[in-house]
């Protein structure tokens, strides 16, 4: 694994050493990278219609570290997520109906239409929930990932955050106890560069998130976000501590969110970043950028593309029918399942 990453500026540059990732693994990436992209491209299409009464916090731009962490992960390991988790949920295999159900609020949603966007849960597919709380989610996955190491069941659990949530107290004192006891927890980084309207020179010291815990021996890890290559091969090898024993591991994923901290905009008729900018980083899309790889290394055709695409398509079509066509809350029933 590289121990150090510039901030990414150039296209995006592809290992073509591919004989440790089978060809059905590459196929496998592309596929979910493509369906988390097109459940948020209908979401940023469809949320003007105020239907969807929930706040949305899109991943369009962080595609490949949903796909490449969870691409490693067996069913029934844990996934603990954040407010912008709607690829996590996605690439964990979680149901796309009752997700998207659960955005226009519906009772058939996953979290029965009582938790939104920000609150996810697919027990079935090992994502436990995600919280808004910055760093909330955090020590829950530790504790689950103490739960496995008692039960010695070899699961593993993945916690996604933000840059921001580095900024909390609670990650350290998580790495710190899952390193006393070598727990099989992957702390996954999503460096977006930005919390809500700040940059991240605006708000830490240095940039080298991954080694700011150093002084805990965690090992620790930048790679391209964007690359998801290189996101599965760093979640491979961590997941294989995890699973032996040898305890957690730190991946800052370098990356970038394609849209407005909320909403469907980009951030740039706020000011707080320029039109350039996010311009510049569209370049480096995950998805197109890999399929435009796998095309010129033979591993899909252009039918292979067209045939996936259109079944994706369908999916995404049905998913937003069903929500749409679900039910609400009923009106004497809206607070169940709410602690009170």
């Amino acid at each position: 694994m590289p121990m150090k990453l510039n901030l990414p500026a150039s296209p995006l540059v592809y290992d073509t050493e591919l004989k440790d990732i089978p060809k059905k693994v590459l196929r496998d990436l592309y596929r979910v990278m493509l369906r988390i992209q097109k459940v948020e491209l209908k979401v940023d299409e469809l949320y003007h219609e105020d239907e969807m009464k929930t706040p949305v916090h899109l991943c369009l731009g962080q595609e490949a570290i949903a796909a490449g962490v969870c691409s490693n992960l067996n069913r029934e390991d844990y996934v603990f997520t954040n407010h912008r988790g709607h690829g996590h949920y996605i690439a964990k295999g979680g149901d796309i109906k009752k997700m998207v159900a659960e955005l226009y609020n519906r009772e058939t949603g996953c979290s029965r239409g009582r938790g939104g966007s920000m609150h996810l849960i697919d027990v079935a597919a090992g994502l436990l929930g995600s919280s808004s709380i910055v760093a909330g989610n955090i020590p829950i996955a530790a504790g689950a990932a103490l739960a496995s190491a008692i039960r010695k069941d070899k699961r593993v659990a993945v916690t996604f955050f933000g840059d921001a949530a580095v900024e909390e107290g609670v990650v350290y004192e998580s790495v710190n106890f899952a390193m006393l006891k070598k727990l099989p927890v992957i702390f996954v980084c999503e460096n977006n560069l930005y919390s809500v309207f700040s940059g991240l020179n605006k708000r830490q010291a240095h940039g080298e998130i991954y080694r700011r815990f150093a002084g805990l021996d965690i090992p620790g890890y930048r790679v391209d976000g964007n690359n998801v290559i290189d996101v599965y091969r760093a979640a491979k090898e961590a997941v294989a501590r995890a699973r032996k024993g040898e305890g957690p591991t730190f991946l800052e994923c370098q990356t970038y969110r394609l849209r407005d901290h909320h909403g469907t905009a980009s951030g740039a008729d706020v000011g707080y970043r320029s039109q350039e900018e996010v311009d510049a980083w569209a370049k480096r899309c995950p998805v197109k950028n890999f399929e435009q790889f796998l095309l010129k290394q033979k591993l899909i055709t252009q039918n292979d593309i067209q045939d996936i695409s259109e079944a994706i398509d369908d999916e995404v079509k049905e998913a937003f029918n069903f929500a749409q066509s679900s039910p609400l809350p009923k009106e004497d029933e809206v607070a169940n399942y709410l602690f009170k």
